[in-house]
């Protein structure tokens, strides 16, 4: 009989894939797909966590099911990662887009990322303290007991690394290794690494112009394929959206999730309350943010059902160039450095808000105004090398609650709630990065602006 469900299930996907197939097919937007692969996404996922509940076999089995258009998604996306990231900042060495302001570049998007990252930290502060969350209200089960047990083992490698280790991380050792993705820092490293190459192109270029010519058409070739595959994985996105969603709400821990709404409450108003300080600071440098939500809201609602920022880059980078003007290098920069650096909700608001409520048991007084600028620089330093996939915020409070020297069990009493919070954190990331980038774009000069006044999405996949 189970089967039976379980087929039943799978063909309800299927239907609601079908009617996104048709709706392309009829040549209807990319974000109206997204949006409307969200609500078939949650309406699927409820009616079998009403039906079936969360723990059942037709549930699990149906998931198992579906992952395989959700996760599969997912793992193509992280495919084109490594990749996109390094032809294109290579490629935009020997295109000559940005050369002249490399420097400069670089320094605003780090520094965008870093300062909202900061910012970030001191609304997670102010959240915390408004709600008046406390650690020792927090109960410990038998998955937050287990939970606290890996962590262990995770803080007994954090505890040992200091700033200057956490710099060295940043540096490639291995390349090829760092192409795999091995190490949370992996990716920017690929950045440095291919920019050294750009830098080496540039140099062959006066000395020996034929060869440079030569590897430039290379460069250019690879580059051309790379984006039709990033082409050719985005037009997936909406079905990828579609059963992910459906997982989220099948399987979703509600009463858990009711237990501890106050703490999911504050963490999404902090979450608001930056994505809102992004918009103002876009329409500070002159940039409508309306027509930013617009244009952002399909990457925006992809990183929210993924919880991936490095699965979300193909799109994020895409977004950038296409719909907001942004030239093609700083995109590449500002999506990749935002990946490792200054994840505004992981690295930013989650740290900074888990600190605050533990500070007490630790005999600190979460007021102190020595305590409070010490959360904050150590939050923003310690964004540095934090994994752009699920578990980043993890790592990032080990890491913010070990070098304050408070208690780091509180990270895994949250295991509940993780995912549901986690969704809106990567979301707020992804925006961070776009952010960066349209900013650096519009101080540099290279923002067109007429792409990003443009109401009609340009945006095809």
């Amino acid at each position: 009989m189970n089967t039976l469900f379980i087929i039943l299930n799978i063909v309800g996907l299927l239907l609601l894939i079908w009617v996104l197939l048709y709706m392309q097919k009829r040549h209807v937007s990319f974000s109206k797909r997204v949006f409307t692969a969200l609500g078939f996404g949650i309406l699927l996922g409820l009616v079998i966590h009403l039906i079936y509940g969360t723990d059942s076999t037709v549930t699990e089995t149906s998931i198992e099911w579906f992952n395989i258009v959700g996760n599969g998604y997912v793992s193509l996306l992280k495919m084109i990662v490594m990749p996109l990231v390094f032809i294109s900042i290579v490629a935009a060495f020997t295109k000559l887009k940005f050369t002249n302001n490399l420097g400069k570049i670089s320094a605003l998007v780090i520094g965008i990322l870093l300062g909202t990252t900061a910012i970030a930290a001191g609304i997670g502060i102010a959240s915390a303290l408004g709600f008046n969350l406390e650690g020792i209200e927090l109960e410990a089960g038998e998955a937050e007991t287990a939970r606290n047990s890996q962590l262990e083992e995770t803080a007994t490698s954090v505890e040992g690394m200091n700033i200057p280790q956490q710099i060295i991380s940043l540096f490639p050792q291995n390349p090829f290794m760092d192409l795999t993705g091995a190490r949370p820092t992996s990716t920017i490293a690929v950045v440095i690494f291919a920019a050294i190459m750009g830098i080496a192109y540039l140099g062959v270029r006066r000395k020996q112009p034929e060869q440079a010519e030569f590897f430039s058409k290379i460069i250019d070739t690879i580059y051309t394929i790379i984006m039709r595959i990033v082409t050719l994985v985005l037009r997936l996105t909406p079905y990828g959206v579609l059963a992910l969603m459906a997982r989220v709400t099948a399987t979703s821990d509600y009463s858990a999730i009711a237990k501890l709404g106050k703490f999911v409450i504050a963490s999404y108003a902090a979450l608001i309350v930056m994505f809102c300080i992004h918009l103002l600071l876009l329409a500070l440098s002159g940039q409508n943010p309306i027509t930013y939500v617009k244009k952002a809201m399909p990457v925006l609602t992809f990183a929210f059902t993924s919880r991936s920022s490095a699965g979300t880059l193909p799109l994020n980078i895409k977004t950038q160039q296409d719909e907001m003007g942004v030239s093609e290098g700083i995109a590449n920069f500002a999506g990749s450095f935002g990946l490792s650096i200054g994840q505004n909700g992981c690295a930013g608001i989650y740290p900074a808000m888990l600190a605050i409520m533990v500070a007490p048991t630790a005999g600190v007084n979460p007021l102190d105004p020595m305590f409070l600028g010490t959360l904050i620089i150590v939050v923003a330093i310690s964004s540095f090398g934090v994994a752009g996939v699920g578990g980043g915020a993890t790592f990032a409070a080990l890491l913010v609650l070990s070098s304050l020297n408070l208690p780091i069990g509180i990270v895994g009493l949250l295991i509940s709630v993780e995912p549901l919070i986690d969704m809106g954190r990567t979301a707020l990331n992804v925006s961070g990065s776009m952010t960066a980038g349209i900013l650096t774009s519009k101080v540099t000069g290279e923002l067109d602006q007429d792409i990003y006044n443009q109401p009609k999405q340009r945006l095809q996949v």
